[in-house]
């Protein structure tokens, strides 16, 4: 969980890393999801990075179910309708292969006679759950969620549950935003 403390006892930042109780998470993963996560003891940066006000591009590797054509990918790329509301358009790059990522802890859903794609995709608002419900709107099911940057920050080469201090440079790229 993206939060330090879960009431149904699941792991969460806390197992991973040990910090003072001014920090926090600005913005959030599904539980189902992983990857890059920012925490800060800055509130007014918190919001900046997880305000969909501010626009700050955010990029997942998105694992779906089928192989998505063209006029699917241009969708995504367009906004899709999700829960009554459009989506932004979005940067969307269907992957020639599998990208080298981390194993996944729990392994996903694997049906032996659908193939299975890998999108690039980058979003600029956050809603909850909105990578996952975008792909199924376009009748591409997300089978696995990565995220692998927040604006100038960037995943590689960080392993699960490591961490490192954001450069001053990143921090003033993402105040800038």
């Amino acid at each position: 969980m993206t939060c330090f403390t879960d009431p149904e006892g699941r792991a969460t930042l806390a197992d991973y890393i040990q910090i003072t109780p001014e920090v926090y998470p600005a913005g959030r993963l599904d539980y189902d999801s992983e990857g890059l996560m920012l925490l800060t003891s800055d509130g007014k940066l918190a919001h900046r990075v997880a305000h969909p006000n501010h626009k700050l591009p955010k990029t997942y590797l998105v694992q779906v179910e089928g192989l998505p054509p063209e006029t699917a990918l241009n969708e995504l790329r367009r906004g899709v309708m999700v829960k009554g509301e459009m989506t932004r358009p979005a940067l969307v790059e269907l992957l020639p292969t599998e990208p080298p990522l981390f194993p996944r802890a729990v392994p996903i859903r694997v049906r032996q006679a659908i193939p299975t794609a890998w999108l690039k995709i980058t979003i600029t608002e956050g809603r909850k759950r909105q990578v996952r419900r975008m792909t199924a709107a376009v009748g591409y099911p997300t089978l696995r969620l990565v995220r692998v940057a927040i604006g100038p920050l960037k995943l590689e080469p960080l392993q699960p549950g490591e961490w490192r201090d954001i450069t001053k440079t990143e921090l003033i790229l993402l105040q800038k935003r």
